[in-house]
């Protein structure tokens, strides 16, 4: 089987369960019990929240982990809408993640919040004059992804940050698909928040983190004993929070060298597919994507039929949005590039990891050529 499935999902590292393992064995202990096992746990997780804060280009207070992704956006979204006492009006884009967007319907429906919308052109990036003309003097947060988790697209945070901060206001970028393929510092993101999670890098899932200044006030989301400074209460998940840590950091070592191949081969598909077929359209941009992301439509097929041709040839891939499966309804993020219904029903979205090979990329290319001409022979 080759997996190029991994906007889903990753294996976790060999290393990170090694890491993991005595806080799941011997030093099983809860960090807030006052004895030996206790401590070791307690140091463990100071430890864990020191050197993601570090990857951050955070300080170890403004870590908060997370039971995952999905987590660390309600987080950063509905604990800084609902704790700054700027306003009540949030800017995001109709292309992020579904953590984002039922996060700020919540705020809508449940709290009296006003949501824009920033447009995006047909390549998924932000219309950067159209937010600047959404931006008012009580807009309390703006919430944008960094890695498009469908198409690949990236947007210029700094520059969004900027006009964030220009208008006073707090900036949050999710960054669940860039981590371990870009700079997610809060520096580099022009971020006052950055939530991330361990499944896409390497760690388990159930798992992710919130980095957040320390001027940004979060209303808690979880209340009880008070654990992570207040911001998620519940005792914490050592093992996991080492894993994390553990993850990132080696994603980290060879991040540059894993993007710039990963590239390569992402290209290599991208140029094999198109060169097959003809009427494929690739759908994000071409010059600002993740390394790993290649996406497709095949007009005049269904992307469930792509799918299930290409695993019958050893392929698993998906048609976009883990969290979207099943769904009848054609991608939002498609629709809002403007794209055709009955098109975006067609998509195919490939990702790739540091283990992916040439010949891997090979194949799938002439398992999707294969796929989509048995389709288009039986219409």
């Amino acid at each position: 089987m080759i997996y190029l499935d991994h906007a889903a999902s990753s294996p976790v590292r060999p290393e990170v369960l090694q890491a993991m393992w005595p806080y799941l064995t011997g030093d099983f202990g809860n960090p807030s019990s006052h004895h030996a096992l206790g401590d070791s746990a307690s140091r463990a997780l100071a430890d864990a929240r020191a050197r993601l804060a570090a990857w951050f280009g955070a300080r170890p207070s403004e870590i908060t982990f997370t039971s995952g992704g999905t987590e660390a956006i309600n987080l950063a979204i509905k604990g800084i809408a609902l704790g700054q006492p700027r306003g009540r009006h949030i800017v995001t884009t109709p292309i992020e993640h579904e953590a984002t967007l039922e996060s700020v319907d919540f705020l809508r429906r449940v709290h009296g919040f006003d949501v824009s919308f920033v447009p995006v052109d047909a390549t998924g990036r932000v219309d950067l004059d159209a937010l600047a003309g959404l931006l008012r003097h009580d807009t309390t947060l703006v919430s944008v992804m960094a890695a498009n988790n469908e198409i690949g697209t990236l947007q210029d945070t700094a520059a969004i940050g900027a006009l964030a901060h220009n208008a006073g206001t707090v900036m949050h970028v999710d960054a669940v698909q860039a981590a371990g393929w870009l700079d997610v510092s809060l520096d580099a993101l022009g971020a006052d928040a950055v939530s991330i999670s361990g499944h896409k890098v390497g760690a388990p899932k159930g798992v992710g983190a919130l980095a957040a200044r320390s001027r940004v006030v979060l209303e808690p989301l979880l209340h009880g004993g008070g654990q992570e400074r207040g911001r998620r209460s519940g005792t914490e998940n050592v093992a996991a929070a080492v894993g994390l840590t553990t993850a990132v950091e080696l994603s980290e070592t060879d991040r540059t060298e894993a993007s710039e191949r990963v590239v390569g081969l992402r290209d290599e598909l991208i140029a094999r597919i198109e060169a097959a077929l003809p009427s494929a359209m690739l759908t994000g941009s071409r010059e600002h994507r993740l390394p790993s992301i290649a996406s497709f439509l095949f007009p005049g097929t269904s992307g469930e039929g792509v799918l299930l041709g290409l695993e019958e040839r050893g392929v698993v891939s998906s048609s976009g949005s883990a969290c979207a499966a099943g769904s009848d309804e054609p991608s939002p993020v498609l629709l809002a590039l403007g794209i055709d219904p009955a098109d975006a029903q067609t998509a195919v979205r490939f990702s790739l990891s540091p283990a992916t090979t040439a010949a891997d990329v090979e194949t799938a290319a002439a398992a999707t050529a294969e796929a989509v001409r048995t389709l288009t022979q039986l219409r």
